[in-house]
């Protein structure tokens, strides 16, 4: 007698597949990019006012400074002085001898910008001419320089002494005997000249146009004997 098969055991009922529970406060699945954008869209807009507060900050600081630029040269004006600013002239290659052939050509006299003497003068007061192709290097690194003509008298060559120790840094004091009886004064691109010591506009163009040069140095690296 053949043996009994064994009952086969019916398969288990198919199992459905069950979403995941949503915790309360959990965003749907499905809403997820969606948060996800709004996100992102928000950092991208905060983004873009931070930018404009930059560029907003900035071109008030410009035009701050162009203002006080403004008010110097009329104030220097007003004292009786002249004042000019400068085309830039191309600063490189620079020098390699103190009496290039042919001579570097400048746009003023003295000179506010252009190529010069690849090692800068020492900063100070002089009491003979200086070298020009070297003071235009000073220049490009920020200096504010003071010459006087032979002319200028004695008291008014001690009141720029005077002057000078007042606030030294960044400067240069010579004689230049060919402005005969008139001061003049230089920065980078700006000049001004007046007849004779103007403690007034000296103040004025030190504290405008000193350090405003395309060479930012440190002011500790711009002291006198440096």
């Amino acid at each position: 007698m053949p043996p009994k098969k064994k009952p086969r055991t019916p398969p288990p009922p198919p199992r459905r597949v069950q979403a995941p529970k949503q915790r309360a406060g959990q965003t749907p699945p499905g809403d997820l990019g969606k948060r996800q954008r709004a996100i992102l869209y928000s950092f991208a807009a905060a983004g873009i006012v931070a930018l404009a507060a930059v560029i907003a900050f900035g071109a008030l600081r410009g035009g701050s400074s162009s203002s006080g630029a403004k008010a110097a040269i009329i104030s220097i004006r007003a004292a009786g002085c002249q004042f000019k600013t400068y085309p830039e002239l191309p600063r490189s290659p620079h020098y390699a001898t103190l009496t290039p052939s042919p001579p570097p050509q400048w746009n003023s006299v003295p000179p506010t910008s252009g190529r010069h003497y690849f090692q800068p003068l020492v900063f100070g007061q002089y009491d003979q001419p200086v070298i020009e192709i070297q003071a235009v290097h000073n220049l490009e690194h920020g200096a504010m320089i003071l010459q006087y003509g032979s002319k200028v008298p004695p008291a008014q060559v001690a009141a720029i002494t005077t002057w000078y120790r007042k606030d030294s840094n960044a400067l240069i004091v010579a004689p230049l005997p060919s402005l005969g009886g008139k001061v003049a004064m230089t920065a980078w691109t700006r000049w001004s000249e007046c007849t004779g010591f103007n403690e007034q506009a000296a103040n004025t163009f030190r504290k405008t146009f000193r350090y405003q040069a395309p060479e930012k140095f440190p002011k500790s690296f711009l002291n006198p004997g440096q």
